[in-house]
């Protein structure tokens, strides 16, 4: 091969780094590869307007990872660096367009790059209402429509591009890198829990861990599966009475914008609560420790959904307890494996019902959804990112 592979990771939602964190280590070590990461601006849910590139920025320190930062007060000085740097690929790991700043949408990217897009997201679990098969926020937007090279995880998704004016002839079922990078912690990871413990060095033994991990929808217009602002009150009352426990929530992403901005509770209300909640000394909101490290220091984790009902299983091979919303969006078959494997529950007293067991004799059994779950999430555990490598690689022979 001539010149190495010029590839730049455009990445701004830096929670889910872990679906392009493999790719890009692999790409340092290949002499095939030169690997760039920049970190650009966002607007996620419930914020006014672009920001955060600092915080973005700050994740990547803090996992080792070189990069550029494009903070620029005009974005189209941005683009035309990308431009200048003249990436044979562009690697992206979020689909919506809109949380992008115009500089940075697919449209653009395209001009000067072949885009590729590694979903963010584990699995798709869900259907909308109304279709049967894979949803179409799956395989119909704009990223879709445009990156030169699309790697899946679910081969219903792959099988629906078939159908779509494109066809599939640039997607490619390969498996992902998120999936394995869960599976990977779970073998080599520290486990980590923030809050502190009185009784870790006493005779009464450390606190039993439950990590609270709730979900950002709360409307049937998308998903439906947040119950969190039907039962943040309960869990505090809970975690007062129950000093024995140490709780903390990892709240998705999305969450907290999502409560205010759509008027489920108002700022103050928030800010009360969270103040509240952060005060008890059983108590704690970790919102950039790793998934696997916390799930891994926990006792029992406890959801709403959607993604934490295949990845807490992964990574420990425990079930969690499921707090199923009623009138949530349908799961699909896989999201149907994902839910067998949890254990279940409908309300609030049915959830203290299910800890106090879960402390004094443990969870019901789940070892053979668990298994079945496993074979269907990781069809390809720990070659997702070569087989990716390989793909790119076949695909840039015309550019080298």
């Amino acid at each position: 091969m001539g010149r190495r592979i010029r590839v730049v990771f455009l990445t701004f939602y830096f929670e889910a780094w872990d679906a392009l964190d493999e790719l890009y280590r692999k790409m340092l070590e290949s002499p095939d590869f030169e690997p760039i990461v920049v970190s650009i601006p966002r607007k996620l849910t419930g914020d006014d307007e672009f920001g955060d590139e600092s915080k973005v920025s700050d994740y990547l320190t803090s996992q080792g990872v070189e990069h550029l930062r494009f903070d620029y007060a005009n974005p189209y000085d941005g683009f035309e660096r990308l431009r200048e740097i003249n990436p044979d690929y562009i690697f992206l790991n979020y689909p919506w367009q809109k949380n992008y700043q115009p500089a940075y949408r697919i449209e653009k990217l395209i001009s000067i790059a072949r885009v590729c897009y590694v979903p963010y997201f584990s699995l798709p679990l869900v259907n909308e209402p109304g279709i049967r098969g894979v949803a179409p926020h799956l395989f119909r937007q704009s990223t879709h429509r445009l990156a030169h090279l699309i790697f899946l995880q679910d081969r219903d998704a792959k099988d629906a591009f078939e159908g779509t004016e494109r066809g599939g002839s640039h997607v490619h079922f390969t498996g992902t890198p998120k999936v394995d990078a869960l599976i990977a912690k779970a073998k080599s990871e520290t486990p980590f829990w923030p809050v502190g413990h009185k009784r870790a060095d006493s005779s009464e033994g450390r606190a039993y861990r439950v990590l609270w991990g709730p979900h950002h929808t709360f409307s049937e217009g998308w998903l439906n599966f947040g119950v969190f602002n039907e039962i943040c009150g309960q869990m505090l009352e809970l975690a007062k009475r129950r000093p024995d426990i140490d709780f903390v929530l990892r709240p998705h992403p999305y969450m907290f914008g999502t409560l205010t901005s759509q008027g489920y509770l108002t700022q103050a209300q928030l800010s009360e609560w969270k103040a509240a909640w952060s005060a008890l000394p059983n108590t704690a909101i970790d919102a950039s420790s790793s998934y696997a490290s916390l799930m891994l220091a926990a006792d029992l984790m406890f959801t709403d959904g959607i993604s934490f009902l295949v990845e807490y299983p992964l990574v420990t091979g425990r079930s969690p307890v499921f707090f199923e919303k009623p009138n949530h969006w349908a799961f699909n078959p896989l999201g149907e494996k994902a839910a067998a494997a949890s254990i279940r529950v409908e309300n609030f007293a049915d959830f203290e019902t299910t800890l106090n067991k879960a402390i004094e004799w443990g969870l019901p059994s789940r070892s053979t959804e668990i298994e079945e779950l496993f074979s269907a999430a990781a069809p390809f555990e720990g070659q997702s990112a070569d087989r990716i490598l390989a793909i790119v690689q076949a695909d840039a022979r015309d550019l080298l």
